[in-house]
């Protein structure tokens, strides 16, 4: 690796055997200097009297921890890029909050440290996060064999709350359990299209293919799934799922024999809106309408999937 040969790489680590290990395998990669700290006084020695292009922390140890401890190098002048390396993988959201490069299981494999070096060194060390960097792009799962992947956002379309788990359904059909409540989650993706649907489920606004009601129960479909909506969230969801075909898809100006006015708002039976974003050239404009003061004494439906139709009724 050309990169390493001219790196040099700050191993923290309370226990001799992990430090000593990972100090010998990336010696191994032929990097310019390697030296290892037992605590976080030591390396604040070594930091005051050099700086390091890459440090590698563990996550508990005494006196300051891990996190704690790469919180404070992100603020240096000339921050270090930061890998964890632990045997816990609890504290993986909260190492790549902070910025981290990498976050890496033990028993650490040499192929495994090479890709995190990597990706360590292959960003300036120089440079603090580029701007617009989105440390909630990705989001670490632990897969077999005790690797870690990390697993882009927006691959993600439900996630669905298991206790103090989330399980995050990806476009692979694939389903990954991450220990983290669904709320933090919520929080941190709600401005990349994400929409709390119900206690228990957070959705992609773009995959959403259906909205029903049937009987008084409301849902939207999501890949296929069926996922309930519940009624605090009724509003939300169908505003958002609206906005989101409007600017995807209008409905032309002109007379669409696909766009049907009228019809009775309160005449009962499933009401259902098909999201234009999943079915490209054309619009499904007979759906959710909801029933407008037209005069005194009337009412009709405004289509509110459609604009060229609820331009009519205005």
């Amino acid at each position: 690796m050309t990169l390493a040969r001219t790196a040099s790489a700050l191993v923290i680590d309370d226990e001799a055997p992990a430090r000593d290990e990972l100090s010998y395998l990336l010696r191994a990669f032929s990097m310019a200097r390697v030296d290892a700290a037992r605590n976080s006084s030591d390396a604040f020695r070594y930091l005051q009297e050099r700086r390091y292009d890459v440090v590698f922390l563990d996550v508990r140890m005494p006196a300051l921890n891990g996190i704690e401890l790469g919180n404070i190098l992100r603020k240096f002048a000339t921050p270090p890029a930061i890998v964890f390396v632990t045997a816990f993988e609890e504290y993986a959201v909260r190492a790549f909050d902070i910025g981290a490069c990498d976050y890496l299981l033990k028993p650490v494999s040499r192929e495994r440290l090479g890709t995190a070096l990597a990706r360590a060194l292959g960003r300036s060390p120089d440079q603090p996060d580029p701007p617009g960097e989105d440390p909630s792009a990705t989001i670490p799962v632990e897969i077999a064999g005790g690797r870690t992947r990390l697993i882009p956002r927006e691959q993600v379309h439900w996630v669905e709350a298991e206790g103090d788990y989330v399980r995050l359904h990806t476009s692979d059909g694939s389903a990954h359990l991450v220990r983290m409540p669904i709320s933090h989650l919520a929080e941190r993706w709600s401005a990349h299209g994400f929409i709390r649907i119900h206690r228990g489920f957070l959705v992609q606004v773009k995959h959403i293919t259906e909205f029903s009601v049937a009987n008084g129960v409301h849902a939207v479909t999501v890949a296929g799934r069926s996922l309930p909506v519940s009624r605090r969230h009724v509003r939300d969801v169908r505003d958002r799922i609206l906005r989101a075909g409007r600017r995807s898809l209008p409905c032309p100006r002109t007379r669409n024999p696909q766009c049907r006015q009228g019809g009775n708002a309160l005449s009962g039976g499933p009401t259902r809106y098909l999201s234009s974003m999943t079915f490209p050239g054309s619009a499904t404009c007979e759906t959710i309408r909801e029933p407008v003061a037209c005069s005194p004494g009337r009412s009709s439906a405004r289509n509110l999937a459609c604009p060229s139709c609820a331009s009519r009724w205005r």
